[in-house]
């Protein structure tokens, strides 16, 4: 199988096509045109959301969602400390949520003055989690993301509860800390979110999951629908993830690294995209790092969800994490190896000691995680 000359995307990513000289459709930028239309309406609404006044029907200027990462902890405490922003603090207990998140969370309720609101719908998160996880082999070539359904699944889930939320208490807008390179490819229209998620699942599934209420975005007036933001829009340029946690630890807001605030899900997530897609999980940022690196030698940051050290062998640690992945979920090899093969893997990702081994952990727990689910390995 060919790879890009430039990204090492291969050729059977889905969505991913490469032309006579063995460059990809990414590094030639053909989705730019909707990327483009993309950020051009998530920057209107941002520069429209930070000039408007307080809300006038009701008591919070925006329903802030707040997973407890570094990324939402930051914004949340510049929308309150500097902004000055009536914010109703939204979390979706999800019930495979990093107890480091959870950790996160409790330090951010005690140190900044917002409402803060805690949803939950376990069973109907998990039931959709494990329809996506037993479906059949996805049919090839596939698209842009494929690779990252559960997890892109997940997230629409508890965005809709959002939306939902936010309409029931006339909240205008939304904020979502989607990082600069996540916002490229989420999709910002209310509307649309819901459309993609009945295309996705099906309309008696649909209903089931959001007891028919969901309905009611897809026949409401314009006005009637909160606006997503998309705080990160405004410093995509600037944007430091290490700078945002020294931040945020110096105040006392975040006691963990990036890698620790993942969902339990994580060995699935990447389970799921080598079973069907032969990529590890993060394979389009490690694309994105390489590509950056190939156009501009000195540039110092190109991905933004994890961090890929210059010097990291990506091709190689995407074949080690693959190994280890599929014996485990096989029920394979030796846990011990596991365990040191997975802290190195980690360690070259720039985590600490501490945090490769949490996330090791993850990894070896990964079938009784997928047992507990109802998810077939």
């Amino acid at each position: 199988m060919r790879s890009c000359t430039m990204c090492a995307l291969k050729e059977g990513h889905p969505g991913v096509t490469l032309d006579d000289e063995g460059v990809c459709n990414l590094c030639k930028l053909d989705i730019a045109s909707d990327l483009l239309e993309n950020f051009t309406y998530t920057n209107r609404v941002y520069e429209e959301f930070t000039a408007a006044g307080p809300n006038p029907h009701g008591d919070y200027d925006c329903l802030f969602m707040y997973s407890g990462g570094k990324d939402s902890t930051y914004m949340l405490d510049k929308f309150v400390n500097e902004y000055g922003k009536r914010v109703l603090s939204y979390t979706f207990d999800v019930p495979f949520e990093s107890a480091h998140a959870a950790e996160n969370i409790k330090l951010a309720q005690q140190k900044i003055d917002a409402t803060f609101v805690l949803d939950s719908d376990d069973d109907n998160i998990k039931s959709m989690m494990r329809e996506v996880f037993n479906r059949p082999a996805p049919k090839k070539p596939g698209k842009y993301l494929d690779e990252k359904l559960p997890c892109v699944s997940c997230r629409t889930f508890f965005v809709i509860r959002a939306i939902l939320h936010a309409v029931r208490n006339n909240i205008p807008y939304i904020a979502l800390c989607a990082d600069p390179q996540q916002i490229l490819t989420m999709e910002s229209n209310v509307r649309e979110i819901v459309r993609d998620f009945y295309q996705t699942f099906g309309r008696r599934f649909t209903s089931d999951l959001f007891r028919g209420e969901i309905e009611q975005i897809l026949f409401a007036e314009d006005d009637e629908l909160p606006k997503i933001v998309f705080p990160f829009i405004a410093m995509r340029y600037d944007y430091d993830p290490d700078r945002i946690v020294a931040e945020l630890k110096a105040k006392g807001l975040y006691d963990s690294s990036p890698l620790e605030t993942h969902c339990t899900l994580f060995p699935l997530l990447n389970y799921y995209s080598f079973k069907n897609w032969d990529c590890m999980f993060y394979k389009l940022n490690a694309s994105s790092h390489k590509r950056s690196m190939a156009r501009n030698k000195d540039f110092d940051r190109s991905t933004f969800s994890i961090k890929f050290p210059r010097a990291a062998n990506i091709a190689d640690i995407e074949e080690r994490m693959k190994r280890v992945v599929l014996e485990i979920a096989e029920h394979r090899g030796d846990t011990a190896e596991h365990e040191r093969e997975l802290i190195d893997i980690f360690r070259q990702l720039d985590a600490t000691e501490d945090g490769a081994r949490f996330v090791a952990q993850s990894f070896l727990g990964m079938r009784t995680v997928a047992a507990d689910m109802g998810i077939e390995l």
